[in-house]
């Protein structure tokens, strides 16, 4: 018997690990009838995948909540049902007082928990009473996955790979929503891979939180490190580019370093945050490294590939940053020349150690701080955009831009290019001249396919 066909609708916040996570949601309720709608007032089924990286970020889930109850009141007036759910990191973090404050919630399960939705609907449908699970699990919630993906869209996809953290940096939540570093066996993921090939994509972007703290069983029961599971994945043919994120600088690994050199389908481009380029905040922080040691990673790095560009996460304003902390985070910045970074204000994470320091910054001054720090980190992602004009890069076309005839696509760099050229191309890698330069992308014309 076919399921019954209904409709579930899926709002994702914060990182591409919680994007991944969101289309496995999907995947696991395909079989259970449920068909994805871009309309929460349609949905038999509301998923609220929520993040807790971000300030104030379990505030504006209940907001978001408090929402969903009178969409759930207005369907339950005209004779229907919705469902709503709440998932990822805030569940994982909130658990009970979610369904406290907000009972219109009928599910709360962390980031562990979701290849057990289906189990957990029919809980839910047996007794009609919420639940909350997050426990972490035991066993490995991605085994099977593979075979059960739906078809992916596009040209480019996420591929998880590694989950959670062991690093217990001071500001961050991770270790106790995300749970230990767990790795995937390697087969798992290449079965998961091949599967996207076949399915149209062209490039894979491995993710975990720690991604290159990667250590999963190789077929023959022994560790590999992510140097290792790159290279398995670029024999699968179809695939033509590889990336990972996010990286920690302590576990940047020789034969990580030199496969940036070795392997062609390994972009030259590498996330790899530091957060301050002070030795005091960093030890604050907990992060395991000074900032001398990472000026050095980056030489070594650039001396097995030079043309690689580098990408960072800063968090001014840490509690106890004085100036002269804040000046050598500036002064880290113009030493490495990043090609893109992000930066945030420090704000507290209930639960961390951070929260509890003392000498917390005001925010009139993180603000301050934040302008100039980002500033000088446009100013470098400029002049590296520039540099690209009367180049010829390669650019895999991924899909139709604004304009009649007009194509978007990635440079190795990861930079959006738009170009002219047929429709037909989307898919493939062509070589493009590069002739402009925009806020945040290139724009050149097409010379012809790889």
């Amino acid at each position: 018997m076919e399921p019954v066909s209904k409709k579930v609708f899926v709002k994702t916040y914060g990182c591409q690990m919680n994007a991944y996570d969101s289309e496995r949601m999907r995947d696991v309720l395909a079989p259970l009838g449920y068909a994805e709608t871009a309309r929460a007032e349609d949905a038999d089924l509301v998923i609220l995948n929520t993040c807790h990286i971000r300030e104030k970020a379990a505030e504006k889930v209940y907001s978001e909540l408090g929402k969903m109850r009178r969409l759930k009141r207005l369907r339950s007036e005209q004779g229907g049902g919705m469902l709503i759910a709440v998932a990822g990191c805030v569940a994982q973090a909130e658990g009970e007082e979610i369904v406290r404050r907000a009972p219109a919630v009928d599910l709360v399960f962390g980031p562990q928990t979701y290849h057990r939705l289906p189990e957990l609907l029919a809980r839910h449908q047996a007794d009609g009473k919420s639940l909350v699970e997050t426990e972490f699990p035991a066993e490995d919630k991605f085994g099977g996955l593979a075979e059960k993906a739906l078809p992916r869209k596009g040209v480019a996809a996420f591929l998880t790979v590694q989950e959670g953290c062991d690093k217990f940096c001071s500001f961050c939540v991770v270790p106790y929503t995300r749970g230990a570093e767990f790795s995937r066996p390697v087969a798992q993921i290449v079965a998961e891979a091949q599967k996207m090939a076949i399915q149209g994509i062209r490039e894979i972007t491995l993710l975990g939180q720690n991604v290159n703290a990667y250590s999963g069983l190789n077929e023959r029961g022994q560790k590999a490190g992510l140097a290792g599971l790159v290279a398995e994945l670029s024999l699968i043919e179809g695939i033509e580019r590889l990336r990972y994120t996010t990286s920690h600088p302590r576990d940047m690994t020789e034969d990580l370093i030199a496969a940036h050199a070795e392997n062609a389908k390994l972009m030259p481009y590498l996330h790899l945050p530091v957060q301050s380029g002070s030795d005091a905040i960093l030890k604050a922080m907990n992060r395991g490294h000074t900032a001398e040691h990472y000026l050095r990673l980056i030489e070594k790095i650039r001396s097995f590939r030079n043309d690689i560009a580098m990408s960072g996460d800063f968090i001014v304003g840490f509690p106890g940053e004085t100036e002269k902390d804040f000046e050598a985070t500036l002064a880290l910045v113009r030493d490495v020349s990043y090609a893109s970074a992000f930066s945030f204000k420090y704000s507290p994470r209930p639960g961390t150690p951070a929260a509890e320091r003392e000498g917390q910054v005001s925010e009139t001054e993180k603000a301050a701080r934040l302008a100039e720090l980002q500033a000088l980190i446009n100013a470098q992602q400029a002049a590296f955009n520039r540099g690209m004009i009367s180049r010829n890069l390669l650019v895999l076309l991924e899909k139709t831009g604004r304009h009649a005839g007009q194509l978007v696509g990635r440079s190795p760099y990861l930079q959006p290019v738009h170009l002219e050229a047929p429709a037909g191309l989307i898919g493939t890698t062509v070589d493009a001249h590069i002739t402009g330069v925009g806020s945040n992308s290139l724009s050149g014309h097409y010379v012809q396919a790889h």
